[in-house]
């Protein structure tokens, strides 16, 4: 029988980390994900790993790039002003293929904003915050298992892919307390990197770099990573589809607006209005053709989100030319309730 404990998803996520092989963390201390870096400062050292608090986020994210050149699992967390500072780490990351991962527990802005839980992190994280042609693998957790579950996966798809993954969790998926699994649910299985960085031992020197001036070099490295961006976008897009057979509109949405309206979804139906769900997992890769084919079907699509409508873009570009459209935000730290998704619901069917 599988034991479940009741878990705040921060710590869940921690805990993921830690069992997927991750033994190094850098960080420094933000609201609301300090769970995190508390968590490892106690057990990470437990199973051999490395905890070191850093001076600035600029200063964590260049450690996991050394630490992920050397071939370890590496990591950082932070919120939304620090992952900004960030930036330039995440693209000089990109450009050289090293893989880590970067947490971001959201919290309103811009600016310092606050501490209240948002979406307003999407672009940044999604379409690349940094210099240069590059994208990050991005997952969205909607449950405290899913925090855990999704970390593992984070740290598999990074060595696989030589990227970086983010994840990318609204704080009320950061703070609140669910039952959940903290085993993995299959092996932990740690990838040969011929690549990293460990010294000679007999083999030719080699060197991981994000800086090309030979002519048409840059060009070349460039388009190389195009080619593996897509088949990222190929091989490993993750979405729920719920109640979408019989839908007469389907609401598409992430993270805690997702769990909102499945409520909305349950609240419709007893009403007689068929409503569907479609929950991108992978917000890059995003389900660009599941949008595309449940829209042609369906005709209306509402999508929710805690913004002013940033997944909204990749909506519009993924679904069908005729399909309707609309969206419901709540920015700032506002959140949607399943009683005004339902009226956005009735307003999008008319």
């Amino acid at each position: 029988m599988t034991v479940k404990k009741l878990t705040k998803g921060n710590i869940a996520l921690a805990e993921g980390a830690i069992q997927a092989g991750c033994r190094f963390y850098f960080g420094y201390p933000i609201t609301p994900q300090n769970d995190i870096p508390e968590y490892l400062a106690k057990h990470l050292p437990e199973v051999g790993g490395t905890f070191i608090p850093a001076e600035s986020e600029i200063a964590s994210i260049n450690m996991v790039l050394g630490a992920g050149a050397s071939g370890e699992r590496a990591m950082t967390s932070s919120s939304g002003p620090g992952i900004s500072l960030m930036q330039e780490g995440l693209s000089y990351l990109a450009g050289s293929e090293i893989p880590g991962l970067v947490v971001n527990i959201m919290r309103c802005g811009p600016g310092l904003g606050g501490i209240a839980p948002t979406q307003g992190d999407y672009t940044q994280a999604v379409h690349g915050g940094g210099h240069g042609d590059y994208r990050n693998i991005v997952l969205a957790p909607a449950s405290v298992q899913e925090m855990f579950d999704l970390t593992i996966k984070a740290f598999e798809l990074a060595d696989r892919y030589r990227m970086v993954s983010i994840i990318l969790a609204d704080a009320m998926v950061g703070q609140f307390q669910e039952p959940c699994r903290l085993t993995p649910e299959k092996p932990i299985v740690m990838p040969d990197k011929p690549w990293a960085l460990r010294g000679r031992q007999g083999r030719n020197p080699q060197l991981l770099k994000s800086l090309y001036l030979g002519p048409g070099e840059q060009e070349a490295h460039n388009l190389d990573l195009q080619k593996k961006y897509a088949e990222v976008q190929k091989n490993e897009v993750l979405c729920e589809e719920k109640f979408l057979d019989d839908a007469e509109i389907m609401i598409v949405a992430f993270g805690t607006p997702s769990r909102i309206a499945k409520t909305a979804i349950r609240m419709a139906r007893e009403q007689g209005i068929r409503v569907g769900l479609l929950r991108p997992i992978t917000l890059f890769p995003f389900p660009s053709e599941q949008v595309r084919a449940h829209s042609a079907r369906i005709g209306k699509v509402l999508v929710v989100e805690m913004n002013t409508g940033q997944m909204l873009y990749d909506v519009k570009i993924a679904a069908h030319k005729d399909a309707a459209i609309s969206f419901y935000g709540r920015p700032g730290g506002g959140i949607p309730f399943p009683n005004e998704v339902l009226a956005e619901i009735r307003k999008a069917l008319e």
